[in-house]
């Protein structure tokens, strides 16, 4: 059976921990599926995935903005949108066709309820496959946390954000 790893916490570093793993899974011949869910739009890290021939990804085809901005409208397309790609994520891993299936963001979308949230505590939590899967984000749910294997929690000591500088394209995207 897989593992849960859960990267969790405040500081930046959630997500680029989470492709650390994809990139060394990759480099042992795994396949590995990468779902970004909350994230739209281009950044630096999917030019470089694309290179890397077991690893796929997959997001929204546009940003949404943040949970409090966004209108019942956006709310109802992002759900529909996390929901069809996690679905198909399940079904790589229940088919045996990733060795890897990492859930960027997914505390975030799970704590707004913007996931088909059954769904996803029944495969999360009734593990019965060989996959190793990564979720990342702030504030996981404690059943989560009860369940994995590796929970590695990123504080944030300091950060740039607090001076006013705005994220770095190559650094934050």
């Amino acid at each position: 059976m897989g593992y849960l790893h859960i990267y969790c916490g405040d500081g930046k570093g959630k997500t680029t921990a989470a492709l650390g793993l994809a990139l060394r899974a990759a480099g042992a011949d795994k396949v590995v599926h990468i779902i970004q869910l909350m994230k739209g739009g281009e950044t630096s890290e999917l030019n470089s995935l694309r290179l890397i021939k077991n690893i796929t990804t997959a997001r929204c085809d546009r940003a949404y903005c943040f949970f409090n901005s966004m209108t019942d409208t956006d709310k109802a397309e992002i759900t529909a949108c996390h929901n069809k790609l996690i679905a198909e994520g399940f079904s790589l891993v229940k088919e045996n066709k990733a060795d890897m299936l990492i859930i960027d963001e997914f505390c975030s979308a799970y704590n707004f309820g913007l996931l088909d949230r059954k769904t996803a505590e029944e495969f999360l939590l009734n593990r019965s496959y060989p996959a190793e899967i990564v979720i990342t984000g702030r504030n996981p749910a404690e059943i989560f946390v009860n369940s994995a294997d590796y929970v590695s929690e990123i504080a944030c000591v300091k950060h740039p954000y607090t001076k006013n500088i705005s994220a770095r394209k190559g650094i934050e995207y």
